[in-house]
C-alpha cells in the first residue's frame, strides 16, 4: 500500500520540464519610425525589469528557503551556505564560509561523523544519504538536525558534498510556513496548493500568468497536467525522496504551457503536516526563469567562448588546463598542448580584407574540431592563435609525445587543404608548437610560454612545421625575449647600417649593389638579418625598421647622382611583405623618391615569391605604379616557392634572383642543377633577365655563364661590406 500510495504522489505530482533555450524619407515616416524605436525600447525595459524580478526571486527562493544549503569542499570545509543554514548554526555566513563542519557536530557524534565524511566523498554521484546528527549551534546549545547528503563528483574536479540541513523541531513552525505562504499568495511566483493526494485546491494569478491555465481549469485536477516529458523516473523518484525525508524539494524543471510550449521554471514545493506530523498539503511555488536562462547562457558564452568561432576562449581553455593538469595526475597519463599560428595570416586580411581573414578562422576552427576527440578542447586565443588541449594520453612521456605529434601531422595535414573564401581558392599552412604536462611540475602559465615559443621554433623552421618545446628552448626563450627589448630601442640608439654587396656582369663589370641591413648589437656583436628580422616581422617592428631602410637607401642614390660609377648602378633594397602590403605602400616610395631627389631609375625592389602570390592583383596594380616612374622589380629567392609561368607572365618583373641554394648544389644535387637550367630558359623564354645569388667558385660561374646567366652575386666577387668600405675597394 505504501509503494502503490507514493507511486500514486509521483504520477500525480510530476511538473516536468525540458531544456529550453530560450534614401530619403518623409517627416511623417521618420515618426513613425521614432515611435517605434520607443516602443521597442519600452519593451527592452520591462524585459530587462522581469529579468531582474526573477533574479531576485531566484535568490530568495535559494536564501529563504525553510532549510539549511551548505556545500562542503573535499577537506569538510564549508564552501556555500544559504542564511537558513547559517541561522541554524548560530553564525554570521562570512564567519561560516572556511570552517570545518566537524566544528558543529556535537562531540558524542564526532567519531561518527569523521569516519562518515570519507565514505561521503567515495560515494557515485546523485546517491542521496540521510543522516541524523546531534549539532551544536554557536552558543553551545544542542540541537538534533537531519543531514541529506548528495556526493557531487566533476570529470575534472574534486568531489564536493551537497547537503540539507533540517532542525527537526522545524516541523513544528510548517502551520506558520504555510501561513506565510498564503501572505505571499499573490506574489508573481506562479502557487499552486493540492491536498495530500496532489489534487490540486487552489492556484493563484500568476501561476494562470504563467501556465495559460486558467482556475476552473486546474482545480480538481494533479500538476500532471504540466508534464513537459522530458524527465525520467529517476528525477522523479529523487524529487519524492526529498519530500519523504526533508518534507521541501527545489530545482530547475521544465513545464508545460496549455499552448503546447515548454519553458524552465524554478520550483519549490513544500510538504505541509499538522501537529501531530500527518501530511495535509503541497504547496508548490514556480517561476519562470527562460529569459533569465537564456541571458545566463548568452553570458556565458561571451566570458567563456570566442563569439567568431564558438571555440573555447583564453579563460576557459586556462579553466580546462588547471583541470587538465589535476586530472593528469589522477589518472596518471600525460596531456600535451599544441599552439597553432597560421602563416601569413596578416597578409591575408591586408589584402583580401578581414571578412575574409574570418571566414578562414571559422573554417580552421572546423577542421580542427573535426580532428580531436570530444574530451579534448580546441580554443581561439585571438587573431590566428589557436590552442588544443590533448588529456589522457599515456602514462609514459615518449607514448604521449608520438600521440600529440600524430595528432600535429593530421592538423598541419588538414589545415594545408584548400580554403573557399567567398569564391576565392586560398591555401594556408600552420605552424605548431608542442609541449607535454604532467602534474604540476611546471607552472600553468609556463606551460603556455612554452609552446608559444616552440611554435615560433616552428615558424623559424621553415613553417608548416610542428616543433616539440625542449629545455635548450628555455634558454633561447630567454634570449629571445631580451633581443626584442633590445631591438625596440635600436633604432632610437641608431644601431643599424646598411651593408652593400656587388652585382657584377659577365665581364666583371659592377652594374649595381644589393644593400643589406646589419645590426651593431652593443652585446652581440654585427647581427645579420635572418638574425633579428624574423622577430621584427613578429613584433610589428619590421615598419619602422623597413622605412629607415627605404630613407637610407633614397639617401644613398642622392649621393650617388654625383659620382662617377655609382650613378649608373642599381640599388637593390629587399622589401618586407607587411611593407608592401600597407595601403599607402606606393606613395610613401613616391615621397621619399621627391624627397632626397633620388633617380626611380636606379632603385630596385627585391620581392619575394609568396609575397606577390598572395594577392597578385594588388601586387600587379602597385608594381605598375611604381615602375610607371622608373623602380624596377626582381623576383628574390626563386625557385623556392610555387609560382605558376602564368604568374610570372602578369607580375611587370625586370629580374629573376635564383636562390642561393640552388647554386650551391651545382654539380654536387642533379635536380637543383637541372632547376637552375630550368629557370634561366624561363627567364629566355619570358624575356626577364636573370642573376644567381651566392655564387663563391668559378665552377659555378663558368655554369651559370654556359647557361646564359650572365649577371652574379656572391662571396666570389665581394662579401658586403659597409659604403665606407666599399669606396675603398672601388
Amino acid at each position: 500500500m505504501l509503494r502503490e500510495e507514493a507511486e500514486n504522489r509521483e504520477a500525480h505530482l510530476s511538473p516536468e520540464h525540458d531544456t529550453h533555450p530560450s534614401s530619403g524619407v518623409g517627416l511623417h515616416d521618420l515618426l513613425a519610425y521614432n515611435h517605434a524605436l520607443e516602443r521597442q525600447n519600452e519593451a527592452l525595459q520591462q524585459n530587462q525589469a522581469v529579468i531582474e524580478q526573477a533574479r531576485d526571486y531566484y535568490h530568495k527562493l535559494y536564501e529563504f528557503a525553510p532549510i539549511g544549503y551548505i556545500t562542503l569542499a573535499h577537506d569538510g570545509r564549508v564552501n556555500a551556505a544559504n542564511l537558513t543554514a547559517s541561522e541554524l548554526l548560530g553564525v554570521d555566513r562570512p564567519q561560516l564560509l572556511g570552517q570545518h563542519f566537524s566544528h558543529f557536530i556535537a562531540h558524542n557524534d564526532q567519531t561518527r561523523w569523521q569516519q562518515l565524511f570519507p565514505s561521503l566523498l567515495a560515494s557515485p554521484n546523485n546517491i542521496r544519504q540521510a543522516f541524523d546528527f546531534r549539532m551544536l549551534h554557536h552558543n553551545q546549545s544542542i540541537f538534533d538536525a537531519h543531514l541529506d547528503c548528495l556526493c557531487d563528483t566533476p570529470a575534472n574536479g574534486l568531489p564536493t558534498i551537497r547537503m540539507t540541513l533540517t532542525d527537526m523541531s522545524a516541523s513544528q513552525r510548517l502551520d506558520h510556513e504555510l501561513q506565510l505562504a498564503a501572505i505571499a499568495f499573490d506574489s508573481q511566483e506562479g502557487i499552486f496548493i493540492t491536498d495530500a493526494d496532489t489534487v490540486i485546491l487552489r492556484v493563484n494569478k500568476a501561476f494562470t500568468a504563467i501556465t495559460g491555465f486558467s482556475p476552473e481549469e486546474v482545480i480538481g485536477n494533479t500538476p500532471k497536467m504540466l508534464q513537459s516529458g522530458r524527465h525520467d523516473k529517476v528525477f522523479y523518484r529523487a524529487l519524492w525522496a526529498s519530500l519523504n525525508s526533508v518534507a521541501s524539494w527545489q530545482g530547475e524543471i521544465w513545464n508545460r504551457r496549455k499552448n503546447g510550449e515548454l519553458y524552465p521554471a524554478w520550483m519549490t514545493i513544500t510538504a505541509v503536516h499538522d501537529n501531530t506530523g500527518k501530511l495535509k498539503h503541497y504547496v508548490a511555488a514556480h517561476i519562470d526563469i527562460g529569459v533569465t536562462k537564456a541571458a545566463y547562457e548568452q553570458i556565458e558564452r561571451l566570458v567563456f567562448y570566442d563569439p567568431l568561432t564558438n571555440l573555447a576562449n583564453r579563460r576557459l581553455l586556462t579553466e580546462r588546463l588547471h583541470l587538465g593538469v589535476a586530472a593528469s595526475i589522477r589518472n596518471k597519463r600525460h596531456g600535451a598542448l599544441l599552439f597553432i599560428d597560421l602563416d601569413n595570416f596578416k597578409l591575408l586580411n591586408d589584402t583580401l580584407g578581414h571578412d575574409m581573414g574570418d571566414l578562414l578562422l571559422k573554417q580552421v576552427a572546423q577542421r580542427l574540431t573535426g580532428i580531436v576527440r570530444e574530451v579534448d578542447t580546441v580554443a581561439r586565443l585571438g587573431g590566428d592563435e589557436f590552442v588544443v588541449m590533448l588529456e589522457g594520453l599515456d602514462k609514459r612521456a615518449e607514448e604521449a609525445a608520438i600521440s600529440a605529434e600524430v595528432v600535429g601531422r593530421k592538423i598541419l595535414d588538414a589545415l594545408n587543404e584548400p580554403y573557399q573564401l567567398a569564391g576565392h581558392d586560398y591555401r594556408c599552412s600552420c605552424s605548431i608548437g608542442a609541449t607535454l604536462f604532467y602534474g604540476y611540475t611546471i607552472p600553468e602559465v609556463d606551460l603556455l610560454r612554452h609552446v608559444d615559443f616552440a611554435m615560433y621554433k616552428a615558424k623559424h623552421n621553415g613553417r608548416n612545421n610542428l616543433c616539440f618545446f625542449d629545455h635548450a628552448m628555455q634558454t633561447a626563450l630567454i634570449e629571445r625575449t631580451a633581443l626584442e627589448a633590445d631591438l625596440r630601442q635600436a633604432l632610437a640608439k641608431s644601431q643599424f647600417v646598411l651593408f652593400y654587396q656587388k652585382q657584377v656582369s659577365l665581364d666583371n663589370q659592377i652594374v649595381g649593389v644589393e644593400a643589406l641591413i646589419r645590426w651593431r648589437h652593443p652585446e652581440l656583436g654585427l647581427l645579420e638579418p635572418a638574425q633579428f628580422i624574423p622577430l621584427a616581422e613578429e613584433t610589428g617592428l619590421i615598419l619602422p625598421i623597413g622605412q629607415w631602410l627605404l630613407e637610407t637607401a633614397c639617401r644613398q642614390l642622392e649621393q650617388w647622382a654625383g659620382q662617377a660609377q655609382p650613378r649608373h648602378w642599381l640599388l637593390s633594397v629587399n622589401i618586407s611583405p607587411i611593407q608592401f602590403h600597407q595601403p599607402n605602400f606606393v606613395q610613401n616610395i613616391l615621397t621619399l623618391l621627391d624627397q632626397f631627389a633620388a633617380n626611380p631609375h636606379q632603385l630596385k625592389f627585391e620581392l619575394t615569391e609568396s609575397l606577390v602570390l598572395i594577392n597578385i592583383n594588388e601586387a600587379i596594380a602597385k608594381m605598375n605604379a611604381l615602375r610607371d616612374r622608373g623602380v624596377r622589380f626582381s623576383m628574390d629567392n626563386f625557385g623556392t616557392g610555387c609560382s605558376s609561368l602564368s604568374h610570372l607572365a602578369q607580375l611587370p618583373l625586370d629580374q629573376l634572383k635564383i636562390d642561393r641554394s640552388f647554386i650551391h648544389n651545382i654539380g654536387i644535387k642533379p635536380t637543383d642543377t637541372l632547376i637552375v637550367k630550368t629557370i634561366i630558359a624561363m627567364t629566355q623564354t619570358l624575356g626577364i633577365k636573370v642573376i644567381a645569388e651566392g655564387v663563391e667558385t668559378v665552377a659555378q660561374r663558368n655554369f651559370l655563364a654556359q647557361q646564359g646567366c650572365t649577371l652574379y652575386q656572391g662571396h666570389l666577387f665581394g662579401q658586403p661590406m659597409p659604403w665606407d668600405e666599399f669606396e675603398a675597394v672601388l
